[in-house]
Order: structure tokens, then C-alpha cells, then sequence
């Protein structure tokens, strides 16, 4: 089964259940949220007769909680020395939260070395997720494919295999790959299966656990990050649904990231595309 959806809001007022209803008006199976801001720490609490509400609602909707996927907020940074003890306390709470919101996977950017160099910045990563999965249970660590934007970490197959290799338990450990982001760092998608051929070598396709749906407004290397609607970028949809079709990466999650239109959520159409393997430009 293809589980397709996007990313959804996750408001204080309602929570978790604010977040079903937007992934049902989308017609998704599945979807990904921040438990919070994106652009800040601050958080409050899990009102978990709200979850419970949300689970019969996926449910009666045919949403499979167990694909959902939560999204860390992209200001933590593992690799910067100066705040790696204030990342860690916070993943080891979010991660917490998590649990309360009984999520399986929570994707991470690995983080921006921000000139310490990348051997330093690597090990900060390392030593950041093994105490925050010693002090942690059940939640899985999906680090982000970056695009290699200023000082990012996690750009290549080498950086995540070191990672991970370096993980004490690596049963908490694995990888969210993005399609801009793979082609903004290099990676030509249109020979998918070399990719896949490789990453299966040096770290094993079973520890992909989601993959970012998202075409790229720049050019294969550019190093940009910057998302495009389905079929309106530098990738295009046939290699998409190439990618979101390929038989090798199972029933993990397929989630879209890409840009409002006119302030709007494009998200029910991309989706209708995808399931029809059918582009409509309209």
C-alpha cells in the first residue's frame, strides 16, 4: 500500500485531532507534524484524551498511526558545540512527548558544524544522539538527507554511515530521505536505484524509514534547498513518482513538504496526481 501525505499543523487548541482532520481533508493516509513551533522550543502539554479522540479518528478514517511522523524543529542543532547540551535536553523531551502522542518516528536534521569542521560537528551529532537515546525509549531517530546548504551535516552516504555506525543502539537509529534535498546535494534521481544500490551497501535500505516528497526550484548540486510544487521544478513528476513508486522502499511513509499556493495548501491535489500517476497542471 502507498501511504501518502503532508506535512499538518498541530495547534495548542487542538492538538493532535486538529492535525487528523487536515490530513483527512487532504484524503492522506498519513502525515507529519511539529509537536510545536518549527522555530522555537517552546512547547505545551500533550492532552492525551485529545490523543486518544485523534486515534479512533484515524481509525474510522483509515489512517495508519503507526506512519505518522513527527518533525523536530529545525533550530536544534546537534553539531554546534556551544548548544549541544541545550539540544539534547530538548530532543530527550520532545522525544518524551513522543511517546505521550504514542509516535514511533521522528525525523531530525542532523545539524551545522557552523566552521568547527565537519569531523567535529560529526562526532558533536554522535555524541548528542547516544545520550538522548540512552535517556529516551521507543522513539526512532530519522536523520534527514540535507542539501549541503552553508555548513550542514548529513549531505552524502559517508556522513550518515559514520552516524550511525557510531550509534551504541542502533535499533533507535535511521534515515528520512528528501528528494530535494538528495538532488540540491547531487544526487541524480532519474538513476534512483543507484542511489538506493549504494545507500543498501554502506548502511542498509532498511533504515529508511520515511522520504520527503518535495520537487527543487534549483538546479542537480546547487546546495540550495529550496522546495517546489510536484511537477514544478528541476526534478519533474515522472522521476517522483519513479521515486514514490519504487517497489525497494516498501510502505515506509511518503510525505510532501512543498510550498503553499496563493496561501493555500496544494497538498489534496499533489496527492490526487500522485495516486493517479498523473500530472495536471491546471
Amino acid at each position: 500500500m502507498l501511504y501518502i501525505g503532508s506535512h499538518v499543523s498541530f495547534s495548542k487548541k487542538n492538538q493532535l485531532i486538529g492535525s487528523v482532520k487536515e490530513a483527512i481533508s487532504y484524503d492522506a493516509n498519513t502525515f507529519m507534524f511539529y509537536t510545536g513551533a518549527p522555530q522555537n522550543t517552546m512547547r505545551y502539554p500533550i492532552d492525551k484524551d485529545n490523543v486518544k479522540e485523534a486515534i479512533d479518528l484515524m481509525k474510522k478514517n483509515s489512517i495508519e498511526y503507526s506512519k505518522v511522523i513527527v518533525h523536530a524543529p529545525y533550530i536544534v542543532n546537534l553539531a554546534n558545540t556551544e548548544k549541544l547540551d541545550y539540544s539534547i535536553d530538548f530532543l530527550i523531551e520532545e522525544i518524551n512527548r513522543c511517546n505521550d502522542l504514542g509516535i514511533q518516528n521522528m525525523v531530525l536534521h542532523p545539524g551545522s558544524h557552523v566552521g568547527l569542521g565537519v569531523e567535529t560537528g560529526l562526532n558533536n551529532i554522535v555524541t548528542g544522539l547516544n545520550k538522548i537515546i540512552s535517556n529516551t525509549k521507543n522513539v526512532v531517530i530519522l536523520l534527514e538527507t540535507m542539501a549541503g546548504k552553508g555548513t550542514e551535516l548529513g549531505t552524502n552516504i559517508e556522513e550518515l554511515k559514520y552516524i550511525i555506525n557510531n550509534i551504541k543502539d542502533k535499533s533507535r537509529i535511521g534515515v528520512c530521505l528528501d528528494t530535494c534535498h538528495l538532488h540540491d546535494s547531487g544526487i541524480d534521481l532519474t538513476k534512483f536505484d543507484e542511489y538506493l544500490d549504494l545507500f543498501d551497501k554502506e548502511i542498509g535500505i532498511n533504515k529508511i524509514g520515511c522520504i520527503h516528497i518535495n520537487d527543487s526550484k534549483n538546479p542537480i548540486f546547487s546546495h540550495k534547498d529550496r522546495h517546489a510544487n510536484i511537477g514544478y521544478g528541476e526534478i519533474g513528476f515522472n522521476t517522483l513518482i519513479s521515486v514514490i513508486y519504487n517497489e525497494r522502499l516498501g510502505e515506509i511513509p511518503r510525505i510532501l513538504e512543498t510550498p503553499y499556493i496563493e496561501d493555500k495548501a496544494p497538498y489534496k491535489e499533489e496527492i490526487k496526481m500522485i495516486r493517479a500517476k498523473l500530472f495536471d497542471n491546471k
